[in-house]
């Protein structure tokens, strides 16, 4: 008789109530895997996404969930890099809403004493996602003057204080006037309330005309188009998400005459490598360590409460990171 687990499950597509809290079946790790207990789950807009249809899943009902931290319960042949009780974190892979699951090993990223659970689980996925926007798709440079999209949010903390640290003059949308003094005091120089003032024309006005550097966009649609009005001659718009919506169209026009560009992100393809994917996490939970990044966790659910979470967070009624408690 195979073990069970309890996971948040959806059978169909659709608003947060298609999450359902019940019981599925638990296979022994095979070869090259383990068997992870959660203890902290992390909430990101990629699982909106993947509930609601925007991005489709390769099957029904389907776990979702793409962040965990816990404990190694057991391991199959082959796993060499971990044994029974060690500690980790991974992200990246879909399952994550439950007590247990299986996963490859080599997905894994060893967590050292000095960084709990519930850092973990809040920051993995952010956490490296800020790493590569401001290495790898536009690698920021003091001076730069850079335009974070959600400020308020996981990555946009993140962002905000990783761009400052390097030396960039940080410009952050916001939707209230309380978010605007929320993300001041994590390296944001000039909030933006976005229901309030054109963005655009408020970076144009801060920069003298010239524009910014770079924008990070996670929120596609409502801010796409506008933005690329708003970059610097060969400036960069880097969109890594959609929280309003897809993006229908590029104004090539507009990039052209600043020889600017667009840049589309994806952590996917930073966490393949496991070297590369330990040495950025290595680094990531060092800066919060010394305090170069502060980690906001404002939000605490229990895991079965997955519909409320959900709710809250896109209704833009959270701030900074959120995770589920298991």
């Amino acid at each position: 008789m195979s073990a069970t687990t309890r996971a948040i499950r959806i059978h169909e597509t659709g608003t947060p109530e298609v999450m359902r809290w019940e019981e599925i079946s638990l296979p022994e790790p095979g070869p090259g895997e383990v068997q992870l207990r959660h203890t902290v789950v992390g909430l990101n807009f990629i699982d909106v996404n993947h509930r609601s249809g925007a991005y489709p899943l390769k099957s029904l009902p389907a776990v979702i969930g793409m962040e965990g931290a816990g404990i190694i319960e057991a391991v199959g042949d082959g796993v060499v890099d971990f044994v029974e009780g060690d500690r980790v974190t991974y992200c990246m892979v879909l399952g994550a809403y439950a007590e247990r699951r299986i996963i490859a090993a080599d997905r894994l990223i060893p967590l050292g004493l000095e960084t709990t659970d519930e850092v973990a689980a809040a920051a993995t996925l952010q956490g490296l996602t800020a790493h590569y926007l401001v290495h790898e798709s536009w690698p920021v440079r003091n001076g730069d003057t850079v335009l974070v999209h959600a400020a308020a949010g996981g990555v946009g903390l993140l962002l905000c204080q990783w761009a400052k640290a390097k030396g960039a003059t940080v410009i952050g949308t916001v939707g209230s006037d309380q978010k605007a003094a929320y993300v001041a005091n994590y390296g944001c120089d000039y909030p933006v309330v976005y229901t309030n003032k054109d963005f655009a024309k408020k970076v144009l006005e801060l920069t003298d005309q010239r524009g910014a550097d770079v924008i990070y966009d996670a929120v596609g649609h409502d801010t796409f188009e506008k933005g690329i009005g708003c970059l610097a001659e060969r400036g960069r718009l880097v969109s890594y998400g959609q929280s309003s919506g897809a993006v229908s169209s590029i104004s090539l026009a507009g990039l052209r005459a600043r020889s600017a560009s667009v840049a589309c992100g994806g952590l996917g393809t930073f966490v393949q490598d496991p070297i590369e994917r330990d040495c950025n996490a290595a680094l990531l939970f060092r800066l919060i360590e010394d305090g170069t990044l502060r980690l906001e966790i404002n939000q605490r659910y229990p895991l079965s409460e997955a519909v409320v979470a959900h709710t809250e967070l896109t209704q833009r009624r959270t701030t900074g990171s959120s995770i589920f408690i298991v």
